[in-house]
């Protein structure tokens, strides 16, 4: 598969005779990067490929109201992102739980997945991950698991870089909590 850079997969999505190339070549090259963010983020593959699949299609409808003003992978990471964060807001709310039920739900949860290959350590990380509010979450994801910038982050986000800095710093001071409370 041919890679493209940013002002080629610009020019091929602007012509409508070359948008569904472009758009393919898009889907080729940032699925994976974006799988694994919106993975981390609901945790489940099933639901990871759920949520990038809605993404791409609003990505897909989205595409007239796309100027070019921002790259293409921020672009599409603000879409991936914003639709994961609907989908667990939608899950939590279907699904109530008790704080004990969560506790102990999410980490046999990730250590039955068949995808999960992590061990119990990973799995608790993950756990205190998802007890963060969803902002928090999201920048330590971002900022650990995918070495973004906070320059970066603040496009995706549309948050100042300095709250960002706070946001990442408080979550991984309640990650370091959560681990001390569960030695």
């Amino acid at each position: 598969m041919t890679n493209y850079n940013d002002q080629q997969l610009k020019e091929m999505l602007a012509d409508k005779n070359l948008r569904r190339k472009g758009f393919e070549a898009m889907v080729g090259q940032y699925s994976e990067q974006l799988y694994w963010q919106v993975r981390r983020i609901v945790l489940v593959h099933e639901d990871a490929d759920d949520v990038l699949q809605n993404a791409f299609l609003k990505a897909w409808n989205a595409l007239d109201g796309f100027h070019g003003d921002s790259k293409i992978h921020t672009w599409l990471t603000r879409i991936a992102i914003n639709e994961a964060l609907d989908f667990m807001r939608k899950k939590k709310n279907r699904i109530m739980l008790s704080a004990d039920d969560t506790d102990l739900g999410l980490a046999n949860q990730l250590m039955a997945d068949d995808y999960f290959n992590g061990d119990e350590t990973q799995a608790q990380l993950q756990e205190a991950i998802a007890q963060l509010p969803d902002v928090q979450r999201t920048v330590f994801q971002l900022r650990y698991f995918d070495e973004m910038k906070y320059s970066e982050i603040s496009k995706i986000l549309g948050t100042s870089e300095g709250g960002l800095k706070a946001s990442y710093h408080i979550a991984v001071k309640k990650i370091s909590d959560f681990f001390h409370q569960h030695d």
